[in-house]
C-alpha cells in the first residue's frame, strides 16, 4: 500500500490536527467554567444594529472537537474507500463545507448568522445525497431537502418574531406575548432536522449517499443539529408550559417506531439509520425529562460509536460485492476479524452494554426516567424500545457476522488497508473510553444525586438480556423466503410515514400537471397561443392563395371597379 498523500488524506490530517489542538483549550474552558462572547458590530442604522456574534463555551468547543475528530476519521477512511472515485476532490470539498457549516451552527448564538450554518447543512447534505446521480439518489435527495426546508422556514419565522424584541441573540430572549409561538417554531425546526415524528421519513432515505457521508451525517452533524438547537434554547424553552411533556411524548413515539421498524428491515445501512433515529429519540427524551447536559453527553457518545458502526458497515458492503441485504451476507467474522471486532464494539455500545461508552449515558437516561415523575406508560414504552434496540442489533450480527455463508464474493485486500484500520481503531478506542472520560471530565451531567432500589438498577441489564433472547428466538434461517405481509409492510414503512410523506405530494403535483395540460396547454391555449395563431395565419394565407390562383376574373373586375370609383370621385371633386 503506498502512502502518497491525496486531498482526502490532507483534509483528514488537518481535521485531526485541529481537533487535537482544540482539545486542551476545551479542557481549560471546562475546568474553569469559562464563557466568552465575542461581538462585532457591522453597521448601525438608527435604532437597528447588525452585529456578528460568536460564543466560546464548553458546549460549543467540545461539540466542535467531537465533530472534527469524527470528520477526520471519516476522511481518512474515505481516502481508501473512495480512492477509485473520479470525483474524489469534489467529495472532499463537500465534506469540508459540511464540517464548516456545522461549526458555524455551533459557535454562533445569533439566529440570522446561525441560518448560514443551518442552511449550509441542508444544501450540502442534498449535494452529498445525490452524489451518485441516479434516480434513487435524486428521489432521496428531494425528500431530504424538502423535509429540511420546513425547518429552514421555521427558523426564518422565529427570526421575524425576535425582531419584536429588537435583537436576534439566543442568549437574551425574555418573556413577551409571542413567546409560545417562538417556542413552537424553534421546536418544529429542531424536530425536522432531528427527524422526529412526523418528519422521520427523510432519515432512512438519506442512505442513498456514500457510506462515509452516512457516517458523518448520522453521527455528529446533520441529525444532531436539531438536538443542539434545543439544547441552546433550553433555558428559554423549559419556561413554556407543556413543552417538556409534548417533547417527551413525541420522542418516545419516535424511539418506539424506529426500534420496531429496524427489526423488520433487511438493508444494512437502513437498519443503522433507524438505530440513529432511535438514539435521536433517546436524546430528545432526556430533553423532555429536563436534562440538557445528559442529552449532550449521549450525543457525544452516540456520535463516536455510530460513526464506527457506519464505517464497519461500509467495509462489509464494499467487501461483499456491494450487497447491502443482510440476508445475503454470512460468516463475515472469519473473513474480516478486525472490522468485525470494531463492529461488535459499536453494536454493544449502542445496546448499552456495561463499561462501553453508550452505557454511561444511556443507562443514566433510563434511570432518570424511572426516578422522575413520569407516567407508567411512558416508562414502559421507553424500556420496550430499549429492548427493541438490542434485538435489532443482535439480529444484524446473527444474520451478517455469524450466519452461514450465502455465496457472496469477498475481497481480503481492504482488511490490510492502513487508512481504514487507523480510522476504525481510533473510533473503537473512543467508543470504549469516551463514556467514562466524558462522565468524569466534562460537564456536571447529574447535578442531583438520586438513589434507586436494586431491582430498578438491574432493570436495564435485564432489558438488554431480554432483547438478546428475543433476537435469538425470532432469528429464522428461512427469513429470506418469507413474503411481505401487511404487518411487516406497516412496520417497515415506519407506520406508513414514508409513503405518506412522499406519495400525496407527488400525486397532487402529477394530477395538477395533467389537468393543466388537458385544460390549458391542449385546450384554449392551443387556440389563443402560438399554435392557434399559426393555424389561423396559415389558413388565411392558404385562402388568399386559392383566391389569387382560381379567381383571376374576380381580381380584374375588382381593379376595374376601384379605377371607376377613383375616376368618378375625381370628376365630382
Amino acid at each position: 500500500m503506498n502512502f502518497n498523500l491525496k486531498s482526502s488524506s490532507i483534509s483528514s490530517l488537518f481535521l485531526l490536527l485541529y481537533s487535537s489542538l482544540l482539545f486542551p483549550v476545551t479542557m481549560m474552558f471546562v475546568f474553569q467554567s469559562k464563557n466568552i462572547i465575542l461581538e462585532w458590530s457591522i453597521f448601525q442604522l438608527s435604532s437597528c444594529s447588525m452585529s456578528f456574534m460568536m460564543i466560546l463555551d464548553p458546549v460549543s468547543l467540545s461539540f466542535s472537537n467531537v465533530v472534527c475528530l469524527i470528520s477526520g476519521c471519516v476522511m481518512m477512511f474515505s481516502s481508501s474507500y473512495m480512492s477509485h472515485d473520479p470525483f474524489l476532490k469534489r467529495f472532499v470539498w463537500l465534506v469540508m463545507l459540511f464540517v464548516l457549516s456545522m461549526n458555524l451552527l455551533v459557535f454562533i448564538p445569533s439566529l440570522p448568522a446561525l441560518l448560514l450554518g443551518w442552511d449550509g447543512l441542508g444544501i450540502v447534505s442534498f449535494a452529498l445525497v445525490i452524489y451518485y446521480q441516479n434516480m434513487k439518489s435524486l428521489g432521496a435527495g428531494m425528500v431530504t431537502v424538502l423535509a429540511n426546508r420546513i425547518g429552514d422556514v421555521m427558523i426564518l419565522i422565529s427570526i421575524g418574531i425576535l425582531i419584536l424584541q429588537g435583537h436576534w441573540s439566543i442568549l437574551s430572549i425574555w418573556d413577551f406575548y409571542l413567546t409560545s409561538w417562538l417556542a413552537l417554531t424553534i421546536t418544529l425546526a429542531a424536530m425536522t432536522k432531528s427527524a422526529q415524528i412526523p418528519f422521520s421519513s427523510w432519515l432512512p432515505a438519506a442512505m442513498a449517499a456514500p457510506t462515509p457521508v452516512s457516517a458523518l451525517v448520522h453521527s455528529s452533524t446533520l441529525v444532531t443539529a436539531g438536538v443542539f438547537l434545543v439544547i441552546r434554547f433550553f433555558p428559554f424553552l423549559q419556561t413554556i408550559s407543556g413543552f417538556k411533556s409534548t417533547l417527551l411524548f413525541i420522542s418516545v413515539l419516535t424511539l418506539l417506531m424506529a426500534g420496531i421498524g429496524a427489526n423488520y428491515e433487511n438493508d444494512l445501512k437502513k437498519i443503522i439509520a433507524l438505530s440513529t433515529l432511535s438514539q435521536l429519540g433517546v436524546m430528545m427524551m432526556s430533553l423532555g425529562l429536563g436534562m440538557p447536559n445528559l442529552a449532550l453527553f449521549h450525543l457525544y457518545t452516540h456520535a463516536l460509536f455510530k460513526a464506527l458502526l457506519f464505517l464497519c458497515a461500509g467495509m462489509f458492503i464494499h467487501n461483499s460485492s456491494n450487497t447491502q441485504d443482510i440476508r445475503h451476507m454470512g460468516l463475515l467474522f472469519l473473513q474480516s476479524p478486525l472490522t468485525t471486532t470494531c463492529m461488535n464494539i459499536a453494536n454493544l455500545s449502542l445496546c448499552g452494554a456495561p463499561f462501553l461508552s453508550g452505557f454511561y449515558s444511556k443507562d443514566l437516561i433510563l434511570e432518570l426516567s424511572l426516578y422522575n415523575p413520569t407516567s407508567f406508560l411512558m416508562v414502559l414504552l421507553i424500556f420496550l424500545a430499549t429492548g427493541m434496540t438490542v434485538a435489532y442489533s443482535f439480529r444484524l450480527s446473527f444474520c451478517s457476522l455469524w450466519g452461514s455463508m450465502k455465496g457472496c464474493a469477498f475481497h481480503e485486500k481492504q482488511e490490510l488497508d492502513p487508512y481504514v484500520n487507523s480510522a476504525t481503531t481510533i473510533l473503537s478506542l473512543m467508543a470504549v473510553i469516551a463514556g467514562f472520560a466524558f462522565q468524569n471530565i466534562f460537564l456536571d451531567f447529574n447535578p442531583l444525586p438520586f438513589i434507586l432500589p436494586m431491582y430498578l438498577k438491574l432493570l436495564t441489564i435485564f432489558v438488554i438480556f431480554s432483547g438478546i433472547f428475543i433476537a435469538f428466538m425470532s432469528w429464522d434461517m428461512d427469513h429470506n423466503k418469507k413474503k411481505m405481509n401487511k404487518t411487516k409492510f406497516f412496520f417497515s414503512t415506519m407506520w406508513f410515514l414514508a409513503p405518506i410523506s412522499t406519495q400525496p405530494l407527488t400525486k397532487f403535483s402529477m394530477l395538477l400537471g395533467t389537468n393543466i395540460i388537458k385544460s390549458i396547454d391542449m385546450g384554449w391555449l392551443e387556440i389563443l397561443g402560438g399554435q392557434g395563431t399559426s393555424f389561423i395565419s396559415s389558413s388565411v394565407s392558404t385562402k388568399n392563395q386559392s383566391i389569387q390562383i382560381k379567381s383571376f376574373n374576380f381580381f380584374i373586375t375588382l381593379i376595374l371597379f376601384f379605377a371607376l370609383m377613383i375616376f368618378f370621385m375625381n370628376t365630382i371633386l
